[in-house]
């Protein structure tokens, strides 16, 4: 009877160490971004030193297709909790209501869903505020344009991400506000193409503008992979990176070596594992039935050479 007892005690402790156990299901857009990497990055340490979690990341390759595949895999498999780092912000909709019907609480993390002011209470919004990332950096580069004597004039190209992404769409409109305004309207945007976030992209992209021998002094980046592209397109040219000012956002390790290196004049930290370890608390309180603040901000910071040792052991 004791022997018994004691079995019944064990089964009960595994048992109840089993149903606490919680699984969490992750799509992220792309493998093979640096800031995403990051992120990914920082979720899966952050999850792996939690007691009980498991998260099972998947790599969407920018497919929205493959993207909903993975959610609605997740699902049939019962996970307590789903995070989704959209491919398409404007396709997310179809996501919502999958995890929604299914009664499975899912977090966006780091790009905006279409439907960020519609989202169900097991729903939120885990990143930084774009209106922020964008605004300080053209605001950077138009004072440093004033300081450099630029103020009776000044030519700029502005590389956008991809344009199905929200963070794209809000930084480039955070550069348009910012050269809208009286200190900074004597900045001419002579052009603006998307590089699709991408360094090789937005090399080819700047030798194209280069081609056509207009004189230029400033280049916007919508993120640090297209204004390091730029960059390497400006050297590879014989362009002298003290005649140019550059910004981008991120604040990626390899920006941050081009800033050192004198060749990037600002960019913005974007708190990667931030945004990564704040998306599994967030998902793992929905999944407990707790409250969470729908749309969770973690601040950018503006990045200048004057500051930049401060976030070298970050991102």
């Amino acid at each position: 009877m004791k022997k018994t007892l004691i079995a019944a005690t064990a089964l009960a402790s595994v048992l109840g160490t089993a149903s606490f156990a919680e699984t969490i299901g992750a799509s992220i857009a792309r493998f093979d971004d640096n800031f995403l990497t990051v992120m990914r990055n920082g979720m899966v340490e952050y999850a792996a030193g939690l007691d009980g979690v498991d998260l099972q990341v998947e790599d969407a390759t920018d497919d929205v297709a493959k993207q909903l595949d993975q959610i609605n895999n997740f699902i049939a498999s019962g996970v307590d909790a789903i995070i989704v780092n959209a491919v398409d912000t404007s396709a997310t909709e179809a996501m919502t209501a999958a995890a929604e019907a299914a009664g499975i609480p899912l977090v966006y993390v780091n790009r905006q869903p279409v439907n960020v002011d519609t989202l169900p209470d097991n729903q939120a919004f885990v990143a930084s505020n774009e209106i922020e990332s964008g605004t300080l950096a053209a605001f950077e580069a138009c004072k440093l344009a004033r300081a450099a004597g630029l103020g009776g004039g000044a030519n700029a190209y502005l590389m956008m991400g991809q344009l199905s992404n929200q963070a794209a769409v809000q930084r480039t409109k955070d550069v348009d506000d910012v050269v809208g305004m009286d200190m900074c309207n004597f900045i001419n945007i002579i052009d603006r193409q998307t590089a699709n976030w991408s360094r090789d992209e937005a090399q080819d992209l700047m030798t194209n503008w280069m081609s056509s021998g207009e004189s230029f002094d400033i280049v916007f980046a919508n993120n640090d992979e297209m204004a390091i592209g730029a960059i390497q397109a400006m050297k590879a040219s014989g362009v002298s990176m003290e005649d140019v000012i550059v910004v981008g956002v991120d604040a990626t390790q390899d920006a941050l070596v081009a800033m050192q290196a004198g060749d990037l004049d600002a960019t913005v930290f974007q708190d990667a594992f931030g945004q990564g370890e704040g998306s599994v608390d967030a998902a793992l309180a929905l999944a407990r039935g707790e409250d969470v603040d729908q749309k969770v901000y973690i601040p950018f910071q503006l990045v200048t050479p004057a500051n930049v040792a401060d976030f070298l052991s970050r991102n």
